[in-house]
């Protein structure tokens, strides 16, 4: 049947020419409808892909806008940056200034110090020189102070003998003390102190105790020291007028103010 069909279509078309066109005309019909369809399909596609892109391409507008948005305000830090970096080379350059100066001044400071060093080396031979020279000094004084010991006993022997002459009328006279002096050794707490001039004298009627120390060369710490020895002394004499008195052949400055303060009365060989 359909093999007959098939036969009559295909005779129809070979001899008669409208229904050939006919049939042209269909099949063409058809054929486009198709494509129309498929350009409608194609171009739904399609609008489905612009309205897509339209809004990526919002997106991206957005996107951009901020970009540009930070693009901007890093292009302001940048701005910051460069001026701070400019401020910060300026400052660079006199820090650089100041580096050298004071490289300049630490080498000038380098020189100054190594002469220095040089001096103190030189200073320290000059040191050691000298102390070679003390130590013999001091060999030296240690001998001449043996002697002047020995000298100092001698005359202080040949002084005390003087001061048993002189001393008597010179305290009558200016203070009415009649006495004589000897040396004594007065004992404190089982200490002997040995005492250059002592004597029980008389004032005006009432006793009085005159205990003197004699010193070729009276200075402040031979006044200090016959001080001390009287503090030691104040004990056996509680209760009891002392006069106190040095004795010597010269009396320096520095001993009468400490004389003074101390109520000792000072006498030199040559007064009258």
């Amino acid at each position: 049947m359909a093999t007959e069909l098939k036969t009559q279509l295909l005779k129809l078309l070979r001899e008669d020419e409208e229904f050939r066109y006919a049939v042209a005309g269909l099949i063409g019909l058809e054929d486009l409808r198709s494509s129309v369809k498929s350009l409608t399909d194609a171009i739904d596609r399609l609008a489905e892909r612009v309205d897509k892109l339209a809004e990526a391409q919002k997106l991206t507008e957005d996107r951009l806008n901020k970009l540009t948005e930070r693009v901007d305000k890093l292009t302001e830090q940048v701005d910051k940056l460069t001026e701070r970096v400019n401020r910060l080379a300026e400052a660079q350059k006199l820090t650089e200034d100041r580096l050298n100066k004071l490289t300049e001044r630490v080498d000038k400071l380098t020189e100054r110090v190594d002469k220095l060093t040089e001096r103190v080396d030189r200073l320290a031979e000059a040191q050691l020189r000298t102390e070679e020279h003390v130590k013999q000094l001091a060999v030296t004084v240690s001998n001449l102070a043996r002697e002047v010991g020995r000298l100092s006993d001698v005359i202080g022997f040949g002084l005390e003998d003087v001061a048993k002459v002189v001393v008597p009328g010179w305290l009558y006279r200016h203070e009415r003390i009649e006495v004589e002096l000897e040396r004594r050794f007065v004992y404190v707490d089982g200490e002997s102190i040995e005492v250059n001039l002592y004597g029980d004298g008389r004032r005006n009627g009432e006793a009085v105790i005159v205990v003197g120390e004699c010193k070729s060369r009276i200075c402040e710490r031979e006044v200090r020291e016959f001080a001390e020895k009287l503090e030691k002394l104040a004990k056996v004499f509680q209760g009891r007028r002392v006069y106190t008195f040095m004795f010597g052949f010269l009396i320096h400055p520095s001993a009468e103010w400490k004389a003074r303060e101390r109520g000792i009365t000072l006498i030199a060989s040559y007064m009258r």
